[in-house]
């Protein structure tokens, strides 16, 4: 069991996001139906069996950590957190999922003391995995089927200076606000890319894409891997009052944010 400090977590969570993504894959693959939580929000099959691999996994590799993931919270399972914990989002972009437009992701975080520290998510449609550690500085993408075959090469990836012809900004193909639009308007964008999940940091994070507001309700388990994996990759992610985004909230609800790369942002109303 690698301790919390050591660079080899970040490996040890890897097989546990693919593991996760190829049982979501294979639901994926023959359909199942639709449920819908307390909230109204969308459940499948596909993220109670991708939560229930991750948990087995994360119980053996640091049973002395809290884990805090979506269904299970849902369910009313929510553990008392210390200064450090995991964040799980089995199946991000459940919404991208049931519509058959697969830019979906596993989601797996490490937060110490209110900061995510480790990241790894992992898009079983586009065999692509990202991960990042903040403390290393060390943040890469690679290839990775979800049918088990050996990963690619790794490719390290870091957020790009501000494109000559101006931004590119990434918005939610799901959840996209008027406030987002007006927020939008203090920079000179040059191109918008609509996509679902936490993808949104990694074009960020890999230097496809410059900016990604999200003036919209998250939890911390939507955003924390991406937001690693962005911070590693040289980025950054400001809630309002030009804050960075802080994790461990008594409810796990996230503020309105702006991730980018390393370039001074409009500031979000506090």
């Amino acid at each position: 069991m690698p301790p919390i400090d050591d660079p080899s977590l970040l490996e040890a969570l890897l097989p546990v996001a693919v593991a996760a993504g190829r049982e979501a894959h294979a639901i994926y693959l023959r359909g199942c139906p639709v449920e819908h939580k307390a909230d109204h929000t969308p459940v499948t099959e596909a993220d109670q069996a991708a939560e229930a691999v991750i948990l087995a996994h994360l119980a053996a590799l640091a049973p002395h950590l809290p884990v805090v993931a979506e269904e299970s919270c849902a369910a009313g399972r929510i553990p008392q957190v210390g200064a450090a914990f995991f964040l799980v989002d089995p199946l991000d972009g459940t919404k991208e999922f049931i519509a058959r437009r697969g830019d979906f992701t596993v989601n797996i975080a490490l937060v110490r003391a209110g900061v995510p520290v480790i990241g790894v998510v992992y898009a079983p449609v586009g065999g692509m995995l990202y991960a990042g550690d903040v403390v290393a500085g060390r943040a890469f993408r690679c290839t990775q089927a979800a049918d088990g075959s050996p990963a690619g090469a790794r490719q390290r990836l870091h957020v790009r200076p501000v494109p000559p012809a101006g931004l590119t900004a990434v918005v939610s193909r799901s959840h996209a606000t008027p406030q987002t639009e007006h927020y939008l308007e203090g920079y000179s964008v040059h191109e918008r890319v609509s996509v679902g999940s936490s993808l949104k940091f990694c074009l960020v994070a890999s230097g496809e894409a410059d900016l990604y507001p999200r003036l919209g309700p998250t939890m911390e388990w939507d955003t924390a891997a991406g937001h690693a994996v962005l911070s590693a990759a040289g980025g950054q992610v400001l809630a309002p009052g030009g804050q960075p985004l802080r994790y461990g909230k008594p409810d796990f609800r996230n503020t309105y944010f702006v991730a980018a790369g390393a370039f001074p942002l409009v500031p979000l109303a506090a």
